[in-house]
This record gives structure tokens, sequence and C-alpha cells, in this order.
């Protein structure tokens, strides 16, 4: 009994934790949207636009790392998102249950509301990074070849 009230309470304390980082993966999600959409429109207006930053003597090794730490935060925003979002919704179902076997069934939606809106928010926050960690990916991996294949040319 102590070790399940101990783990139910160490529960109850990561909610709020949880339901601030959804809301500000979701935020992410949006804000890398929106330079998703910027850099689109650089590319288009200017062809030879690049995201990579280099020299000619830049090694490539140097170029992969600066795409893992580009694509990086969108990549752990699509995998993290979903596992928190199910934290916000496991954490309150608890107490829901509990108020709906002592017949409070209003208290136990408002609860169940809640919960699901934490596990809405990350999986759209998941949605959005996948989408903007594919075309950044392509992106960037398109201009990494075409150093390569300009380095080996020359």
């Amino acid at each position: 009994m102590f070790l399940e009230a101990g783990f139910s309470q160490i529960a109850q304390a990561l909610l709020w934790p949880v339901l601030t980082l959804v809301g500000l993966g979701f935020v992410y999600a949006l804000w890398s949207v929106g330079a998703l959409l910027m850099e689109a429109l650089q590319r288009w207006r200017s062809p030879a636009f690049q995201a990579l930053r280099h020299t000619p003597d830049t090694p490539l090794e140097q170029l992969e790392l600066q795409v893992v730490r580009q694509l990086e935060p969108l990549r752990l925003l699509g995998r993290v998102s979903p596992l928190l979002g199910l934290i916000a919704t496991m954490v309150p179902l608890g107490p829901a249950l509990q108020s709906v076997a002592a017949g409070q069934g209003q208290q136990a939606l408002a609860v169940f509301s809640g919960a699901f809106a934490g596990v809405v928010l990350a999986l759209a926050a998941a949605a959005i990074a996948l989408v903007a960690y594919s075309v950044r990916r392509r992106w960037l991996m398109t201009e990494l070849v075409a150093i390569r294949m300009s380095r080996m040319s020359a």
C-alpha cells in the first residue's frame, strides 16, 4: 500500500510539468512550421539558397553534424511528444475512475476532458514536427549531396 501510494504521488507530481512540456512542444511545433514556411519562401525566391553554412574547406563531417543539429529538435519533438501525451492522459485517469466509482460523474468528465486535451495537443505537436522534420531533412540532405558532388568534381 505504501509503495502504491508513493507511485501515485509521484505520478500526480509529474502531471503539471508534463502538461507544461506538452504546451511548450506544441508552441515549438507551430514556430517550426512558421520557420519552415519562411525557409520555403526563401528557397522559392532564391534557388541558390542554402541552409548549410560552409566554406569550401569545411569538412563534410562538420556539415553532416550541422544537419543533425538542425534536425534533432524536430526529431525529438516528434518522438517524445506522444509519450508526454500518454503521460498527460494516464495520470488523471486514476482519480477520474475513483470519481466514477464514487458516483461523481461530472467531476470525472472534467478530468477526462483535460486529460484528452493534453494528448490531442501532444499528438498534434508530434504530427507537425514529423512533417517539418521530413521536409527539412530532404532539403538539407539535397544540399549536402550537392556540396559533396561539387567537391568531387572540383
